[in-house]
């Protein structure tokens, strides 16, 4: 009997603080990360055909029809960068933000069956769905540089080099945090509302076109162009761009705008993710 009592006890009890990210115990749980990020990545192929050549496909196509609809018929000037480059580009950067955040969004709902039966932070999964679209973003991305490298092997592109390419990966982990924080809002309120993730999904494919994805900032005018100014991913795509191909401009403003609307995007996630995964369970 003493040696039982001698045995260590943890004590598991709800947050104290909503801004707690328990990144010791999330730590501690890094092996159970990397084997949600396995299963979100091999789940998704599993019963595919063609399997994660889809990663690699998926954005071709995308890239054929954008170019075929916006370029050739619609003769939208793509700001002196090659088209497929231009497109593809885009198309690389927003399939990553728009992963994250419908999949975080979709937190609580889809997990309910393991949150139910055994602990664990919840912050896992979250965190799992970014970094498995993480890897999804890096084949696109190598993608996008192997279609770079053939066009210039063509010379039908110059090569200027910026030292805003450095700063390629700040703006992915912007981007990462910007979709945790919004995913992770919208994850808490879909646990009551389950009409907000279909909201969600609509808002996502409407805010594409309110993005300088199909199209280069320049040419857009007036109060249009200050309806794209406002949208805090803008600043990302055009500075994304501006890294890869030394075309447009470095917006700083609009980028300090972009990281204090991130800041408090994850802020506020964090604080509405922890007040509801105290009582979700009695809800979902």
């Amino acid at each position: 009997m003493e040696e039982i009592n001698k045995l260590p006890v943890e004590r598991i009890t709800a947050n104290s603080s909503g801004l707690n990210l328990k990144i010791r115990e999330v730590w501690r749980y890094r092996d159970l990360i990397l084997l949600f990020v396995r299963r979100d990545f091999v789940a998704q192929y599993k019963q595919t055909i063609l399997g994660p050549l889809w990663l690699v496909l998926q954005p071709l196509l995308t890239t054929l029809t954008f170019y075929i609809i916006f370029s050739k018929i619609a003769k939208i000037p793509t700001a002196g960068v090659d088209p497929i480059l231009f497109y593809l580009s885009g198309i690389t950067l927003w399939n990553y933000f728009s992963d994250c955040i419908t999949k975080t969004s979709n937190t609580f709902v889809a997990n309910a069956g393991i949150f139910g039966k055994v602990y664990f932070p919840r912050l896992v999964i979250p965190i799992s769905v970014i970094l498995s679209n993480l890897i999804k973003f890096t084949v696109q991305f190598v993608l996008l540089i192997g279609v770079f490298f053939i066009q210039w092997l063509r010379n039908d592109l110059t090569f200027q080099s910026n030292f805003i390419l450095f700063l390629l990966p700040v703006f992915v982990l912007i981007m990462a945090l910007m979709g945790l924080g919004l995913g992770l809002i919208f994850s808490a309120l879909t646990v009551k509302y389950r009409d907000l993730s279909y909201l969600l999904t609509f808002s996502v494919q409407l805010l594409m076109y309110a993005t300088p994805i199909l199209y280069p900032l320049t040419i857009a005018q007036g109060t249009f162009r200050n309806v794209i100014a406002f949208n805090p991913l803008t600043s990302l795509f055009e500075s994304f761009r501006y890294g890869l191909f030394s075309t447009g401009a470095m917006d700083w403003l609009g980028m300090l705008y972009t990281v204090a609307f991130t800041l408090v995007a994850i802020v506020l996630g964090i604080l509405v993710f922890n007040r509801v995964e105290r009582s979700f369970m009695d809800t979902v």
